[in-house]
């Protein structure tokens, strides 16, 4: 008997690890990719000797990873390599308030009650109220489909259900974090954690409190090889396995029966048909919809939600070193509201944003020349509405400067040797994300868990959907765990 064949669009990190699944399982598996690199969001750059990581640069829940190469039977650490951070994260605050976030959680708490005014206990309340956020909702919200009833008939699903009330979801982030903390400087530090999948702390629900738990508890981590090593060690898994990538080759349309019951045939590219038994789609749900599938009326109301918000950011090669800035550095803006009010309300840049500013060459030394760094400096910006970008750009650039000079005291301009820009236009066109949102819809509702496209197709059998812009969510680890949610649903090949 010839193997079943599935398709899969897009080779995200997503997409890989659906590959990789489906292979397991026994499928013969093609991976289609439009760019000529794998990684989609979680790309690279090299330039004048310095690398970055163009995407994402928080590494949070390695077992993830890990978990695809023991699907396959290898040893995780014959293929990827990481380390645990002891420093999460410094941040800098414009009244000269200095704070290392670390991995002990009672140093940060010390540090808090040391240098402001809450206490090691309100930090200590948090990060409790955080945990018990993760252990409510991670089950039934980031790991199984909200869109399948067998679901919901599970006992921990229903322990969750009586204790919703616990997961604050009917007060924003910004509100509930004001209640935790007598100074609103650690409020402001912890309502950073909405940016993590793009929404905006004075809407979006604090049931997004459980985010830090991720950070604090589980850890933060550096691939040893930056973190396009993620990319390049699952590719390797995934071409061992006798996965097929096709790079440069953009899926034109997902081809389904006309008639009878609809269901998956195959996908169209350059014109030439590749027939398959599953296919799933790593591409943006919108994109997913208006260019891929023809006569399958749309949901509408999903693909018109509120986007979650894009990024701008420079990547700076820089001819010096800083001995006060870590591998992950925050520069906050003084009025915190009023940045997310221009990007949100106004989808506009704001004159004082905050920073953040990550430098893998303090941990990856082959990451810049000898006495250099590799700055990868981003800020949070509305999604692509037709703004004139090219001036924002030249604003936020000299903003940006002003304020890190501003802070640090130096002059880090005459420091750049070589620069690259990326804004939400570049972002959509290279990553097929719809207006440059990083993280598809927004969640700033109570509700939005729910209102993510589920991961599978209730009009046409066999098509599955992964990635950032559907359930659970966007960043590496609800990107792996969506693959999962897929793979719970697809039987292994007989």
């Amino acid at each position: 008997m010839p193997k079943l064949k599935a398709i899969v669009i897009g080779a995200g990190i997503a997409g890989i690890a659906s590959a990789v699944r489906l292979a397991v399982k026994g499928y013969q598996v093609d991976v289609f990719e439009a760019n000529a690199k794998p990684g989609g969001k979680l790309g690279e750059i090299n330039m004048n000797g310095f690398r970055f990581d163009a995407g994402p640069s928080l590494f949070t829940m390695p077992q993830y990873v890990d978990e695809l190469f023991k699907l396959a039977g290898k040893n995780p650490e014959d293929y990827f390599k990481y380390i645990k951070l002891k420093e999460i994260c410094r941040y800098f605050y414009e009244d000269g308030l200095r704070l290392n976030a670390t991995a002990d959680l009672d140093q940060f708490a010390k540090d808090i009650a040391e240098k402001t005014h809450s206490t090691a206990a309100e930090a200590r309340h948090y990060f409790k109220k955080s945990k018990t956020i993760y252990e409510v909702t991670h089950r039934v919200f980031l790991e199984r489909s909200l869109h399948k009833l067998k679901s919901y008939l599970h006992w921990d699903t229903l322990k969750s259900i009586f204790r919703f009330g616990q997961i604050d979801a009917f007060r924003t982030q910004a509100k509930a974090n004001q209640s935790f903390f007598k100074d609103e400087r650690i409020a402001q530090l912890f309502n950073r954690y909405a940016t993590y999948n793009g929404s905006d702390p004075y809407q979006a629900p604090a049931t997004l409190n459980v985010i830090p738990h991720f950070e604090y508890h589980f850890g933060a981590y550096i691939p040893k090889d930056g973190m396009y090593g993620i990319v390049n060690a699952l590719v390797k898994l995934a071409e061992e396995l006798g996965i097929r990538f096709h790079y440069s080759q953009k899926v034109e349309e997902i081809l389904h029966s006309k008639t009878g019951k609809t269901k998956i045939e195959g996908v169209k590219v350059n014109d030439k048909t590749y027939r398959a038994d599953i296919v799933v789609s790593n591409l943006d749900i919108w994109f997913t919809y208006k260019n891929l599938l023809k006569d399958i009326t749309e949901p509408k109301k999903l693909l018109t939600q509120e986007r979650s918000s894009s990024a701008l950011i420079f990547y700076w090669g820089m001819d010096s070193s800083y001995s006060d800035l870590g591998l992950h550095n925050i520069f906050f803006a003084k009025d915190y509201q009023k940045e997310f009010s221009a990007i949100w309300k106004d989808k506009t840049l704001s004159h004082d944003p905050t920073v953040y500013v990550n430098i893998t060459s303090k941990h990856i030394r082959n990451d810049a020349p000898a006495n250099a760094e590799n700055w990868f400096v981003m800020i949070n910006v509305p999604a692509n509405n037709g703004q004139n970008w090219d001036q924002l750009i030249n604003e936020a650039r000299a903003n940006i400067i002003k304020k890190i000079n501003r802070i640090l005291n130096r002059n880090i301009e005459r420091d750049i040797v070589c620069e690259q820009t990326l804004d939400p236009r570049g972002i959509e066109s290279k990553t097929g994300s719809y207006q440059g949102a990083l993280y598809g819809n927004s969640s700033n509702n109570q509700f939005s868990a729910f209102l993510r496209h589920s991961n599978f197709s209730s009009k046409v059998k066999n098509l599955y959907f992964c990635g950032g812009s559907v359930h659970p969510g966007g960043g590496i680890p609800l990107a792996l765990l969506s693959a999962r949610i897929i793979d719970d649903d697809i039987r292994p090949v007989q």
